[in-house]
């Protein structure tokens, strides 16, 4: 693993500064070191981790990847019979003895990365320590992530997220706080007792920070920088976020688990962001970009196509779960099928292909009008689909989660001019009770269109 000789740099360098927090638990460098050795007896060639944050946990996942031995971090929340089963399907390989807390090969793997798939055991990749010292490079220039940073990222180790931002600041040498579940008032608490300057959250988890922040009065002047990923920065979160951290840039990025980063943009404190927009920056450093068609073929500037990459960052395949259309190479450039174009240098994410809506020959991808009904005052959550016509072939159809009060189509038409085309509004508008969501806690396009085909009372239409 890339940490671990900075690890022993710095327990030698700085034993008495704090390392990691978990909740009200903290572990200078050299107590990090020191735990971590010892329980490198009880790791194996292949370690499992699947549990929730904790000192422990993070001890346990250094001790897992010493030497050239790899570790699978899996969700804890996952049912057992899950765990299971892809617990026993990664093998134990060959490795030498590990009697010290040092880095192996960079060459070899050191992480089992899993991602959800077709089918119902997740797909898994492998990543070698090269590719992530690389990434931690990369990463910590861009976001300009410095030793007296204080980096706060309150969710769960076990999304790639959190994990990676943990190993980043093992890297540089910078304290990780997390808590061991997410909890709003526990988050604002250590921001506030722990002088937090840094954090790193998904939009939804921001948006909450900032607006009940916001309510009870909570001080995030010393929030310096914010890194959002997982999925677009809507303009509430964002005006929300920069009424309650006037001071931080916010940085938000587009990657893959199987790409790492692939582009990402930086808003200085105040600097609007263009609401409803596609655009999520330039490549990230040490990132070439390039739009294919299927073919491997590149096609010319504001055509879309496969968002591909070359990098160091990439990882190795699977070990399992590959379908044929996740990580493909078309010519010495990767792709795992996400569509966009790019503009003037600016990447522009469009969503899968396999997500597209075709109505009257028209390519509509649900992403971009999701982001455009997300900025239109009054809209919690937005979802689009197509769903089937007789006459186009497929309509679109949107679901929108209120915020507050109630909201009408007339409200949704009024607010999506000027964001959308209008070739690419919704025919059709419900509002939901609920987030459509698979059983995997992610948004659900195809639950949204059963409950609408069904007439489930979940999603109600507008008039």
């Amino acid at each position: 693993m890339p940490f671990l000789d900075k690890l022993h740099l710095w327990a030698a360098e700085h034993p008495h500064d704090t390392a990691v927090v978990v909740g009200r638990r903290r572990l200078t460098w050299a107590q990090l070191h020191h735990a971590a050795t010892a329980r490198l007896h009880d790791a194996a060639a292949t370690t499992i981790l699947a549990e929730s944050n904790s000192t422990g946990f993070i001890e346990r996942y250094a001790a897992a990847v010493a030497g050239e031995r790899r570790c699978a971090v899996l969700d804890p929340h996952w049912p057992s019979a899950m765990i299971d089963e892809v617990s026993s399907r990664i093998t134990q390989p060959e490795i030498a003895a590990v009697d010290a807390l040092r880095d192996g090969d960079p060459a070899t793997t050191f992480l089992v990365g899993l991602t959800s798939g077709t089918t119902s055991v997740p797909k898994a990749f492998t990543r070698s320590r090269r590719s992530w010292q690389i990434s931690f490079e990369a990463s910590i220039e861009f976001f300009g992530l410095m030793q007296d940073d204080r980096t706060l990222a309150p969710g769960p180790l076990s999304a790639s997220l959190n994990l990676y931002a943990l190993s980043e600041c093992l890297f540089a040498g910078a304290s990780f706080h997390t808590l061991e579940s997410f909890d709003v008032g526990d988050a604002h608490a250590a921001i506030s007792h722990d002088g937090i300057t840094r954090l790193v959250v998904a939009p939804t988890m921001l948006r909450l920070l900032s607006e009940r922040g916001l309510a009870g009065d909570v001080d995030a002047s010393g929030i310096r920088s914010i890194i959002c990923a997982g999925s677009k920065l809507d303009g509430r979160t964002l005006e929300a976020a920069r009424r309650w951290a006037p001071n931080a840039a916010i940085f938000e990025y587009y990657g893959a688990s199987e790409l790492s980063f692939v582009s990402g943009t930086r808003l200085a404190a105040g600097e609007p962001l263009d609401p409803g927009g596609t655009g999520i920056g330039r490549p990230f450093p040490g990132v070439e970009l390039s739009i294919l068609d299927d073919e491997g073929r590149h096609v010319p500037e504001g055509d879309h196509g496969n968002i591909s990459v070359r990098s160091g960052m990439v990882s190795d395949g699977y070990l399992w779960g590959d379908d044929g259309h996740a990580l493909r190479c078309l010519d010495g450039w990767y792709t795992v099928g996400d569509q966009g174009y790019v503009d003037d240098g600016v990447l522009h994410i469009l969503g899968r292909k396999s997500d597209m809506i075709v109505t009257s020959g028209k390519n509509v991808y649900p992403h971009e009008v999701e982001l455009a009904l997300g900025s239109v005052p009054g809209v919690e959550t937005a979802v689009a689909a197509g769903a089937p016509d007789d006459i186009r072939g497929q309509r679109v159809v949107a679901g929108v989660l209120p915020a507050y009060g109630a909201v009408t189509a007339t409200q949704l038409r009024t607010g999506l001019d000027g964001l959308l085309a209008r070739d690419k509004w919704p025919l059709q508008y419900f509002v939901l009770s609920e987030i459509p969501m698979t059983d995997r806690g992610k948004i659900s396009r195809k639950v949204m269109l059963d409950w609408i085909k069904n007439h489930d009372p979940r999603a109600q239409i507008l008039g």
